[in-house]
């Protein structure tokens, strides 16, 4: 397995680790800010039915138009930030979202709302696998597990502060006015991009055949590694597009008190993909190198809780138990804890001249997922109601389990 752990390994260790970690604080903070755009219009939803008439479908629509817009483009920024490097990315992709942001805001049609939101997904594309690169070829294998967790906390970290913040403005200013605070933040993304440093590689000229190969020509483990993340991303975004809906309709929560219940739910979320990276570095360091299957088996038991626990979410909420809230926290947590595996286990395998094409069609993959899952499963809650849709949204997850890899690149896939 060709690993951007090898590609200027001594130069990395070398480096201050003052400027490493600065590096992973900026990648952090500029995909956190791109998911306040990407993920923030769900928290829309009451307000656009609300105030707009629009029933849970087509909101649940709107809501997918920056995650549909991500799909467009996440390939082509990798295609990029492979040739370019990450620095040039990030900061013409936040600058891009966030004009695309205000413009939104200043939009009086729903057309044309959901127009400039699909134009600023394609280009808050940029952040994902641009912010995956640069963690992952600034810190070392047994170190990869744990940052790279922390950078996958920008997404529910990104969700919570849209859901602590989107719905009062929208509840009290309107719609128009609350898509002001993602375009605001993302310009303070573009402006913070210009610090960045790329990570230290050997030029392409001077690079090996074996580095240059694609990686997708011989082997399926890449293959089955976005089928798996796909088919996890469905309860990830059911829990984060339509609890805050559920919360005040079923519940009978009022919407500050449930965008803070959210918050609190996506920082449990962010805590869950940092432990999970951090396991995935004790059984690297347990298995004596086995950096796939570190990545992997920690994946197949997410996946199995995951579909335990929506499960039991769509039984406890058929029965009206209180005890339905604590299940849909510890779905929000446990939906979004393989996201950070999977990244690193792509850019590993994928090398530091495919890494940004590997990371680009992943996100591909589980954006496009995104872009279909509120409208279907927002239809499918308006005619079962929502024990109906955890019920069906459980086999998923049960279905990635055997699509995972767990066999090493060296070995025959199959298992």
């Amino acid at each position: 397995m060709r690993c951007m752990c090898d590609d200027g390994a001594v130069a990395v260790s070398s480096m201050s680790s003052v400027r490493r970690w600065l590096m992973l604080a900026i990648a952090l903070s500029a995909t956190l800010c791109a998911n306040v755009f990407i993920n923030g219009v769900a928290f829309l939803i009451p307000t656009l039915n609300s105030e707009r008439g629009l029933d849970l479908a087509r909101a649940g629509l709107m809501s997918a138009m920056p995650s549909l817009g991500m799909v467009v483009t996440l390939i082509a920024w990798g295609y990029v930030v492979d040739r370019v490097g990450e620095r040039l990315v990030l900061t013409l992709g936040s600058a891009l979202t966030a004009a695309a942001g205000f413009a939104a805001a200043s939009a009086e049609s729903l057309v044309a709302v959901a127009a400039f939101l699909f134009l600023g997904g394609m280009a808050a594309a940029s952040s994902n696998t641009a912010s995956g690169r640069l963690v992952v070829g600034w810190f070392a294998a047994e170190q990869r597990g744990l940052v790279m967790g922390i950078r996958q906390t920008a997404q529910p970290l990104g969700v919570g502060l849209g859901a602590l913040v989107i719905p009062r403005v929208a509840e009290n200013h309107g719609v128009s006015e609350a898509l002001l605070f993602p375009a605001i933040v993302c310009t303070a993304s573009a402006l913070m991009c210009l610090a960045v440093i790329d990570p230290p590689r050997t030029p392409r000229a001077q690079a090996s055949e074996a580095d240059l190969a694609n990686p997708y020509r011989d082997s399926r483990l890449l293959f089955r590694i976005h089928l798996a993340s796909g088919l996890l991303v469905v309860p990830q975004v059911l829990v984060w597009t339509f609890t805050l809906v559920w919360l005040i309709s079923e519940r009978g929560w009022s919407p500050g008190s449930a965008g803070l219940l959210v918050t609190f739910a996506q920082v449990l979320g962010a805590g869950g993909r940092i432990a999970a990276g951090r396991w995935s570095d004790s059984v690297l360091k347990r298995s004596g190198g086995d950096v796939f299957g570190a990545r992997t088996r920690p994946i197949r038991i997410i996946a199995a809780t995951a579909a335990m626990c929506m499960a039991s979410l769509a039984l406890l909420d058929w029965l009206d138990s209180p005890l339905s809230i604590a299940m849909m926290m510890a779905a929000s947590v446990v939906t979004v804890s393989d996201n950070g595996l999977a990244f690193t286990a792509i850019a590993e395998i994928a090398g530091p001249f495919w890494s940004g094409r590997a990371l680009g069609t992943q996100n591909t993959s589980q954006l496009f997922t995104a872009g279909i899952v509120p409208p279907l499963f927002g239809g499918l809650i308006g005619i079962a109601g929502f024990p109906v849709a955890f019920a069906v949204c459980a086999l998923f997850p049960l279905m990635a389990i055997p699509a995972v890899p767990v066999a090493s690149p060296a070995t025959p896939v199959g298992d």
